[in-house]
């Protein structure tokens, strides 16, 4: 008997083809739009800064240039009078510093209200909560002349050294996640000799890398464009940062230079794109992560 007539009829039915509900079709398409909607501006904001002059005022615009202008980016960024490598550095130190100065403290005090338990904590940390419901624009005056007093307009300290105090959103993010690590692991390090940093630096921050690096990506991406801030409290081309760089290229009375704005644009955006591409898993699961908590 051959192999053939061993075969079921069953076994020589073919499977249909595979259909996909209506309602994933819908999903997908509207995902897509959506997502083109949103890229449509940064696409833009790239074709402008390849054009050459000719092609800004062209009716109906293009999209793709007649000719690539790279040229545009080098005589956007290398200008004697804005020398864009001098406000990125003026970013990087304002982005690095206040950035490290959120984290370490936020850090810290929220490894004291999910560890150390002491009287009326619940009622603090509340109250910590509670900034985040009060707007900036309230603060800002009196914040402006403690720092005016202090000396230290026209530098980098005003938008520094409030950072060092920690972020209430941050504090929070630390806490929860902290509270899903077992305690037994504290009392373990006590009998080893550890202190409360100790146990921090060496157990808690190695074990929450994905609320860390949520934390470091939230807090570089307002403070990299940054506008507000620097324009209040910094008045000295040589502490100016990127984003108030950018409004350089719109002199009063003279045609503004679209296609070097958009080259240098393109430039201060960059680095924020690429954090988010690379860090996105991070994002996801630093939040969910900090939603759960020990029963």
């Amino acid at each position: 008997m051959s192999a053939a007539s061993g075969l079921r009829s069953s076994d020589l039915v073919v499977n249909p083809p595979r259909r996909f509900p209506t309602g994933v079709v819908i999903r997908y398409i509207a995902l897509t739009a959506l997502a083109i909607l949103y890229v449509m501006p940064l696409l833009w904001m790239l074709s402008v800064s390849l054009k050459p002059d000719t092609d800004l005022n062209t009716i109906p615009p293009n999209l793709i240039p007649s000719s690539f202008a790279w040229q545009n980016y080098p005589n956007a960024l290398f200008q004697p009078m804005l020398w864009f490598p001098r406000f990125f550095l003026n970013t990087i130190e304002y982005v690095g510093l206040a950035v490290i100065g959120e984290a370490v403290v936020s850090a810290i005090v929220g490894y004291g209200f999910a560890r150390i338990p002491f009287k009326g904590s619940n009622f603090l940390f509340a109250i910590v909560l509670s900034t985040m419901m009060l707007p900036s624009q309230i603060t800002l005056i009196p914040q402006y002349l403690i720092f005016r007093d202090l000396g230290w307009l026209n530098s980098l300290k005003p938008l520094i050294i409030p950072a060092w105090f920690g972020g209430a959103f941050y504090i929070f993010l630390f806490r929860q996640f902290f509270m899903t690590i077992p305690r037994e692991m504290d009392d373990a390090a006590f009998i080893d000799g550890a202190s409360h940093l100790d146990i921090l630096f060496r157990i808690m921050i190695p074990l929450s890398v994905p609320v860390v690096v949520t934390c470091l990506a939230l807090t570089i991406v307002p403070r990299w464009n940054d506008f507000f801030g620097p324009l209040i409290y910094v008045n000295s081309l040589d502490q100016t940062v990127l984003a108030v760089a950018l409004t350089f290229f719109n002199v009063p009375g003279q045609p503004s230079p679209q296609n070097l704005l958009m080259a240098a644009s393109v430039v201060t955006v960059l680095p924020v794109v690429l954090l988010f591409l690379f860090l996105q898993d991070y994002f996801v699961q630093g939040v969910t992560l900090t939603g759960l908590r020990e029963g």
